[in-house]
């Protein structure tokens, strides 16, 4: 069975980190449908183990009828995949991702109005919670789910927020190309 393609790997974490943090069942329940759906299209199944924060994507074949997964009868452990919910992984841990976020909402608050300000730390919040990573290092992936899911649910946005988030963005990836050039 091939790897799990980094994509869908990238999405499982993101999809699997939702569900653990959403703070409706309902909601919980919808990202997890969504992660197993994903997951079927490349025959695997997941499992979130809690003790150490773990999705483990495993190929559908090691489960009974019943989903019950037996250890002792799995002949080659590597085919399953462990990534874990928490942290950044590659692009670095939480405390440096926030310490960049951080600056770069005091960055935008220098330069730019309140509004700004209020709609880049929302941003900060996000990848920090989710990504545990730098804003500048969003995709557009990522820049379209905080727009999309995080923002109009978790930031409480003014209506001259919502109107100005796209100029707030821009302006998170001008002070952030600014002070590194």
């Amino acid at each position: 069975m091939p790897e799990l393609p980094d994509e869908v790997v990238s999405e499982a974490r993101r999809l699997a980190r939702l569900a653990r943090d959403a703070s409706e069942d309902a909601a919980a329940d919808a990202y997890r449908d969504r992660l197993d759906e994903l997951l079927a299209e490349h025959d695997r199944v997941a499992r979130v183990r809690d003790a150490d924060a773990t999705l483990v994507c495993y190929p559908a074949d090691w489960a009974d009828d019943d989903g019950t997964v037996h250890p002792t009868d799995i002949e080659d452990p590597d085919r399953a995949e462990e990534v874990s919910l928490a942290g950044g992984g590659e692009q670095g841990d939480y405390a440096d991702a926030a310490e960049r976020n951080a600056e770069l909402v005091e960055r935008v608050a220098d330069e730019y109005d309140d509004v700004h300000a209020e709609n880049a730390a929302a941003f900060a919040a996000f990848m920090n919670n989710h990504y545990a990573r730098p804003m500048d290092t969003a995709t557009d992936a990522e820049r379209a789910e905080f727009r999309e899911e995080f923002f109009p649910r978790n930031a409480w946005p003014s209506d001259e927020q919502r109107a100005l988030l796209d100029d707030s963005l821009d302006a998170v990836a001008a002070v952030a190309e600014d002070g590194d050039t």
